[in-house]
């Protein structure tokens, strides 16, 4: 069972991207199954800290937006926006190359708030963070 409010467009997903810290450091949203989205960030100088690892805030920036995309996914986009809360990662093990793959799944979804489980994997699928980001399920503006 899909938790999605409409059938996601991976295309249009993607084009969201244009002009915002995504486009930046390469992120790029690259699955949907019915209950979660996937995403990759490359690990190179756009996403290092001084060590030549990634950098723990490029870390949030990628839980951050598959668990925010994700909250917009489930919503009416005509209705309602999906703001970020609180977001929290731990950094279990560095990354030095190749890409950041991540995966957020609900973990609860009401009404009024919803709040995600986001795991990112290094190049040889070892969890390198876990991230649990809430989001403000909030009326949209006129």
């Amino acid at each position: 069972m899909s938790i999605w409010f409409k059938e996601p467009d991976l295309e249009e997903i993607n084009s969201w991207k244009e002009g915002t810290i995504l486009e930046h450091i390469g992120i790029e949203i690259t699955a949907v199954g019915d209950d979660y989205i996937e995403g990759t960030m490359p690990a190179d100088h756009r996403t290092f800290q001084p060590y030549k690892l990634v950098h723990g805030g490029a870390n949030i920036v990628l839980a951050e937006t598959l668990g925010s995309i994700g909250g917009m996914l489930t919503i009416d986009p005509d209705k309602y926006i999906c703001v970020g809360q609180e977001v929290n990662g731990n950094h279990l093990r560095g990354v030095r190359s190749g890409t950041v793959r991540g995966r957020a799944k609900q973990v609860h979804g009401g009404s009024k708030s919803q709040v995600w489980e986001i795991r990112l994997y290094d190049s040889n699928d070892k969890l390198s963070c876990i991230s649990r980001l809430t989001l403000a399920v909030v009326e949209k503006r006129s």
